[in-house]
């Protein structure tokens, strides 16, 4: 027993006449961030995003919504040129959102539910009443019954693209992301849109009479609110955007790892 005393406090010394040493640190690296003795690295906390970043999302969708809800105030107004046009800058907004949320890493469930709601708005309201405003008038001016089923083809696509987007949002993680259930509706809209503007715009060149025109716009608008709510799978393109960058990255691969 005296011997293992005597040595420990030889050990302490460092020798005779030296002053003792006291161990203050714990078994480890001595730096943080420095390498254990078992090669393992001391995780670094992650960045802070700054501020900017995350509200750079967010206000293109507000761009959407405010979008949207220009598109409502012009068909009120009688602008259906200028609605159209609206909705389509809703659509350019709602395809910049997403991406610069995934490339600046700021996806969160608050712009999700965001988004949605501002679809709502520009995709599903927007065209509706464009389509209402622009028809619903003239249509029950030749047939009061016409003008009944006209605001509820509106009614029933604004529903649609209200289900299909809780459709999106609830079965996102369990699809498979290169097709879509349903018609989109940025895509669902484009078509109303287009065919208001062109109606309106070329109304005079167009072979049609103007209850031809009419009778168009409100089937139309029904067919592709039942594509909207339809289990028909539509192509998303991710398939084709990431072969084309294997593809682009392919002649480098043999430069880089020569045979």
């Amino acid at each position: 027993m005296g011997r293992g005393v005597r040595a420990g406090r030889n050990l302490n010394r460092g020798g005779p006449g030296a002053a003792p040493r006291l161990l203050l640190t714990p078994a480890g690296p001595m730096i943080r961030g420095m390498d254990d003795t078992d090669g393992n690295a001391t995780p670094q906390p992650p960045r802070p995003v700054r501020r900017g970043v995350f509200l750079l999302p967010n206000l293109l969708t507000t761009g959407t919504l405010f979008s949207g809800f220009y598109s409502i105030v012009a068909a009120i107004d009688g602008n259906f040129d200028r609605a159209s046009i609206a909705i389509f800058c809703a659509m350019l907004c709602d395809g910049l959102d997403g991406r610069v949320a995934r490339w600046t890493h700021t996806e969160t469930l608050f712009g999700k539910e965001y988004d949605s709601l501002s679809d709502l708005v520009a995709f599903g309201l927007a065209p509706a009443l464009v389509v209402y405003q622009w028809g619903h008038g003239r249509l029950t001016e030749h047939n009061v019954l016409w003008g009944q089923l006209g605001w509820v083809v509106t009614f029933f696509y604004a529903v649609a693209t209200a289900l299909r987007l809780a459709r999106f949002n609830t079965r996102t993680a369990s699809v498979d992301k290169r097709f879509f259930e349903g018609l989109p509706s940025p895509s669902a809209a484009a078509v109303p849109a287009s065919f208001i503007w062109c109606a309106h715009r070329y109304a005079a060149d167009l072979p049609f009479s103007q209850l031809t025109l009419l009778v168009l716009a409100f089937v139309l608008t029904a067919v592709i609110g039942m594509l909207m709510v339809s289990r028909f799978a539509y192509s998303s393109f991710k398939g084709v955007a990431w072969a084309w960058r294997r593809l682009r990255r392919k002649p480098f691969e043999g430069a880089r790892h020569p045979r």
